[in-house]
């Protein structure tokens, strides 16, 4: 890329931490928006223009504009392949799309902030119920990841001895579960990954407190 890409982010959304690590990881430098998406600017006017599903992250790279994190990540691969994200060998490819979005299908979308705003206004749910809501899923869904990676992974990272798509997904996952409170201590494989992964500059450079629109 000839240029910097902008990209509209909120510091705590594990979908904007997803495109952040994958920027650091490609050496990509963004000029970064924030979105309170705590206080619904994601609902601006104007903004939809950007991202139809009024979410984040959003990035623009001069007249093209995408939201949706997955489809980002694959974007990305496209414009600068390497260091790969998303594998070309058929089978490693599959593997890590398959946990990617074990992540992205399955538990984020049922754990968001959306949702649980969800849960607690229209739904009247209690805090207590909101939490146990979180952590149900959040269980299922690590739960299901430790069997990937016991079935099908290999070295520091997810698969192999580089960072892919699926541990782009699985860091900021583990941290959302981790700021919530939920015991993440049976899933060992999960959490090896995810110490390897505080050692690594694109990962740290990532991190919700290192971005500029991080809030205590």
């Amino acid at each position: 890329m000839e240029h910097a890409v902008q990209l509209y982010s909120f510091f705590n959304s594990s979908t904007s931490y997803r495109v952040r690590i994958a920027l650091a990881l490609k050496g990509l430098a963004a000029d970064y928006r924030g979105v309170n998406i705590r206080t619904g600017e994601h609902r601006a006017p104007g903004y939809a223009e950007l991202n139809p599903s009024r979410v984040v992250p959003t990035l623009v790279d001069g007249d093209f504009s995408l939201g949706q994190s997955m489809a980002i990540l694959d974007y990305l691969d496209q414009r600068v392949p390497e260091p790969r994200l998303i594998p070309q060998e058929p089978r490693l490819r599959a593997r890590v799309l398959e946990l990617a979005n074990v992540i992205a299908c399955d538990m984020h979308p049922v754990n968001n902030l959306r949702i649980l705003k969800y849960l607690q206004g229209p739904l009247g749910l209690s805090a207590a119920q909101k939490d146990a809501w979180y952590a149900h899923w959040a269980a299922e869904g690590f739960e299901a990841v430790e069997r990937l990676l016991a079935l099908h992974g290999s070295g520091p990272w997810c698969f192999g001895d580089q960072p892919t798509a699926a541990d782009v997904c699985l860091v900021p996952q583990v941290a959302n579960a981790l700021r919530a409170g939920c015991d993440l201590a049976p899933y060992t494989r999960v959490m090896a990954v995810h110490a390897h992964a505080q050692q690594h500059p694109a990962f740290i450079a990532a991190r919700p407190q290192a971005q500029p629109d991080h809030q205590p």
